[in-house]
């Protein structure tokens, strides 16, 4: 298991913002930096930068660079050092080790195909317990969570109350990929664990992760953060920005522009003619109202 480090600084709040090294930031990824720096400015919190480089396929060469360089150039400064993922495999390890010590994991050899077919010809798409019992070794297969049965229930700062029954609806889930790259439930809980982080402001597509992040946590016997979801920036087909449906990366030198508008998104009140991005900041960090965030269609993230 994990042995979480001393804060350097004692605080009540601590955010971050994680984006992965997929692309350079866009109008939506600015939407989230934004919010979750203002939200933590406001509460005289710390705001973390973790870089999530942990799928080195999907990973694009200099993203990381961008990413830290358009930050600075929206003022959104972060705490202490910036961390990364891929210098994380013993803490990940540690907690794979500790959950195969448990009966908590097992390999599972089943293919995308199979469980599609398994899903249509029972209309149950949850992972239905195939290999849970082989004790296949692990060797080239994934690893599995062994999920108990019962509902988790979060409240979302925006959404209110959420609920799911992990085990019905998705059943055991994998933590470790076939190619043994890290899955993404599992590096972010360690990763907030480590960190110590106390309040998670994040795009709403990333809501239906929350029940099994829970699930996880409690198994682990981490606390759960204060989760705050956010509605999605989307092109005119409506789809969510990113670089798969053709986002903009953000110009460094209409900063100021880029955070006005990214303001207006989360439908906070107007700053009053900034001149420069340090004065918008300042404003914004007294402006800030949670309850004037959108609201989300929490439908639409199958919760």
């Amino acid at each position: 298991m994990i042995t979480r480090p001393a804060l350097s600084i004692l605080t009540t709040y601590i955010g971050r913002f994680a984006p992965s090294p997929t692309g350079p930031l866009h109008m939506g990824s600015l939407v989230t930096a934004l919010a979750s720096w203002v939200d933590a400015r406001q509460r005289r919190g710390q705001w973390l930068l973790r870089i999530e480089d942990i799928d080195p396929p999907r990973e694009v060469a200099g993203a990381t660079e961008q990413i830290i360089t358009a930050l600075d150039a929206h003022g959104l400064h972060w705490d202490g050092e910036i961390s990364y993922q891929s210098a994380r495999s013993a803490h990940y390890d540690s907690v794979l080790d500790h959950l195969r010590a448990r009966n908590e994991l097992y390999a599972c050899q089943c293919t995308r195909k199979h469980l599609r077919a398994v899903a249509a010809e029972t209309g149950n798409t949850a992972y239905p317990g195939t290999c849970s019992n082989l004790g296949l070794a692990e060797r080239n297969l994934p690893l599995r969570l062994r999920v108990a049965r019962g509902e988790t229930t979060f409240t979302d700062a925006n959404a209110g109350e959420m609920r799911e029954n992990v085990s019905a609806k998705i059943g055991d889930f994998i933590i470790r990929r076939r190619d043994f790259f890290y899955a993404y439930q599992l590096a972010v809980v360690v990763d907030d664990a480590l960190q110590r982080i106390t309040h998670v402001v994040r795009g709403a597509d990333l809501m239906d992760n929350s029940p099994r992040q829970i699930v996880l946590q409690h198994m682990l016997g981490y606390p759960t953060p204060e989760y705050l979801h956010l509605p999605l920036v989307t092109n005119t087909h409506g789809d969510k920005l990113s670089k798969q449906t053709g986002a903009n990366a953000l110009d460094n030198d209409d900063a100021l522009a880029n955070l006005q508008k990214a303001w207006r998104f989360l439908g906070q009140s107007a700053v009053s003619t900034p001149s420069k991005v340090s004065e918008f900041l300042t404003a914004a960090v007294t402006l800030w109202q949670r309850e004037k965030i959108p609201e989300i269609d929490t439908a639409m993230y199958h919760i």
